[in-house]
């Protein structure tokens, strides 16, 4: 009847080693089959990473290798093969739409980063390129994003006044963005993408709505005309300087064109969001919003009453700016720890947003070419008068929407803003600055996803504490404390979780075999003489002492329960270790700590479906030789049934 882990044949005198050597299943008491278990040592193999991109090299010609090799660096090389005019329609009306959409947004996402605005269009020239032959997404959209500019520029000005030293400011931006290139592509070489997943979901929630509400409050100040406006980004900062100026500091001409813009922007979103056929209007609603606004302040001379306008953008494609890049000095220091920073949250907002897109069209993304591709672009854009660009949420949803086939959108919009660089900038000279400011916040509206929050709260109070921590963070002090608060929270869930994993209290469920936990199944029943746990967690030296402890204090409670109703008292520990993937050598020394423990109780310890790496690891330990062999089972069912038959058969 019993289902032991050591077949009853097997001699206790049997060398370690040759224990080790044998099979889990002839452990269990099952004849080994050869076939079945050569088949299972080839097919079932644990990885250190989740997929193997060696695979379809295996078994091919040098040719073929060597071709493949080219298609993994540039997948244009692959699905470009079967481009054709119908797929190059769709890229053509979806370059085009984002197009429109991008150029008045950089132009107003260079101000969050305290840079001219010509460089928020080179941003979106040279990486959007280099992303079309790299990258592995067909519908996300390369540029500088809202976050990310607001991030840098914060980090920079830090370090640098972006007026007063312009130049050193300028030279460190491009470092910062060649090495956040550099982070990006080393997590990709190294197939290190899952370090960006320790921001939890529940973190970049609430960064990405506080940084929302914080660059609206930045756009307060060309919104309303001020002209002396705080450095600092905290809401009493900026609502200090906001009412602090409203006596003095206030234009109501730029007001009026701001609100209204605004009114016109937002009225546009709503129109594309109620009819998903009209995501056109909200796409080009902004370019709509320059080209009205500024023709208004040209004819109206509304310049001359105190509305600040661009004024001159730089002609011309990107310069060379290899340069200023600071390869020395303690300036190189500065540039590398804020270009991994705006890196990191560069890398995750773009990930995301492939991933998205990608599940909708039922395609893969792989996400270590996202980063390869990623950090080569911003590398090349940091020798090319580029900052950091990642994917844009709101332009890919457009790209999305407006039928996108490939990564040739991409290259239809660089194009776009080369001909705006090359001929059309003068243009933009009138164009007032409160119509950039209603652009940005019409356009970081969309980040604050309250409906995700309440979602949180209902799902996981830790992760809600994630994401409002985060989100106080960047408002009430600033976006570097918000991204520590997140990234602190996000491994201080992780910690806890590790070092305090859960135990349960198993009971038999009636009319079956199974054994489940009692506060999840309340018919399910104790066994009389019995106490069955389960241990939910790998078992290392972080939490081998607590587990140790917690099945101790389970014991007490137990037996405290059972003096108190005058019922038999417990005589077998039995522990269900399935969800026990792996244990340590502290793990192994707890458990011979628990045993003794529980000899000086009088009560036996029993395991139960211990799995294959921790029976090897308990057998070279000779911890069955100190429990006994025969307290060793397959299931708990076996368990139960060896140790109490005379209670199993009444019950």
């Amino acid at each position: 009847m019993e289902s032991k882990i050591s077949s009853s044949s097997e001699s206790r005198s049997q060398s370690q080693s040759q224990r080790q050597n044998v099979p889990y299943i002839h452990k269990v008491g099952i004849p080994p089959k050869q076939n079945l278990l050569k088949e299972f040592k080839t097919t079932v193999k644990e990885t250190l990473f989740s997929d193997d991109p060696l695979r379809p090299f295996k078994d091919q010609p040098k040719s073929t290798q060597f071709m493949l090799g080219l298609q993994a660096i540039f997948p244009i090389l692959d699905w470009g093969r079967s481009y054709n005019l119908k797929k190059f329609r769709g890229d053509l009306i979806s370059g085009l739409t984002i197009a429109s959409l991008c150029i008045p947004q950089d132009i107003g996402y260079s101000r969050l980063a305290f840079l001219p605005p010509q460089y928020g269009l080179y941003s979106s020239f040279v990486p959007p390129l280099i992303y079309a032959f790299m990258g592995s997404s067909r519908d996300i959209a390369i540029g500088p994003v809202a976050v990310v500019s607001l991030l840098l520029g914060t980090l920079l000005q830090n370090e640098f006044d972006p007026v007063k030293n312009a130049n050193e400011y300028r030279r460190l931006a491009f470092t910062a963005t060649f090495f956040a290139g550099i982070t990006q592509a080393t997590l990709g070489v190294l197939r290190l993408g899952f370090l960006i997943d320790f921001l939890s979901h529940a973190a970049v929630v609430g960064f990405m709505g506080g940084a929302a509400i914080t660059i609206a409050l930045q756009q307060l100040k060309g919104f309303l005309g001020i002209k002396h406006f705080t450095k600092n980004t905290d809401i009493i900062s900026v609502m200090k300087s906001v009412f602090g100026s409203i006596d003095h500091g206030w234009n109501w001409q730029t007001i009026v064109i701001g609100a209204s813009f605004l009114f016109f922007l937002l009225s546009a979103k709503y129109l594309g969001k109620k009819n998903k056929k009209l995501f056109w209007v909200s796409a080009i609603a902004p370019l709509i919003s320059v080209i009205l606004s500024t023709l208004f302040v040209y004819i109206s001379h509304a310049d001359k009453e105190g509305v600040a306008i661009v004024k001159h953008i730089e002609k011309g494609i990107n310069p060379p700016s290899v340069n200023e890049i600071y390869f020395s000095g303690e300036n190189l220091l500065k540039g590398f720890r804020i270009g991994i920073v705006a890196g990191m949250i560069a890398l995750t907002e773009a990930v995301a947003i492939g991933r998205t897109f990608a599940s909708m069209k039922d395609y893969q993304v792989d996400g270590n070419k996202e980063m390869i591709a990623l950090g080569t672009m911003n590398v090349v854009g940091s020798m090319t008068s580029c900052y950091v660009a990642t994917g844009s949420f709101s332009r890919s949803a457009v790209n999305y929407m407006a039928g996108c086939q490939t990564a040739v959108s991409n290259i239809v919009m660089s194009l776009v803003v080369f001909l705006t660089l090359k001929f059309l900038t003068p243009l933009f000279q009138y164009t007032p600055n409160a119509i950039l400011s209603s652009i940005i916040i019409s356009a970081v509206i969309g980040l604050i996803d309250y409906e995700a929050a309440i979602l949180i709260w209902k799902i996981d109070k830790f992760d809600f504490v994630a994401c409002i921590g985060a989100f106080l963070g960047v408002v009430f002090a600033s976006v570097e404390i918000g991204l520590l608060i997140a990234v602190s929270i996000s491994f201080a869930k992780i910690l806890l979780q590790v070092t305090r994993p859960r135990t349960a209290i198993l009971g038999r469920v009636p009319m079956t075999s199974v054994y489940r936990n009692i506060q999840q199944y309340p018919e399910a029943t104790k066994v009389p003489g019995a106490l069955i746990l389960r241990v939910d967690s790998a078992i290392y030296f972080s939490n081998s002492n607590y587990i140790k402890e917690r099945i101790l204090r389970w014991l007490t409670e137990e037996e405290d329960h059972l003096r108190t109703r005058y019922q038999p008292r417990i005589q077998f520990l039995i522990i269900e270790m399935s969800p026990v993937t792996d244990i340590d050598t502290s793990g192994i020394h707890a458990f011979e700590e628990l045993y003794r423990s529980l000899v000086k109780r009088d009560v036996q310890l029993v395991l139960a479906n211990p799995g294959r790496l921790v029976i090897d690891k308990l057998y070279a330990s000779g911890f069955p030789d100190l429990i006994g062999e025969n307290k060793i089972f397959l299931t708990v069912a076996d368990a139960v049934l060896t140790c109490s038959p005379k209670i199993v058969q009444e019950v």
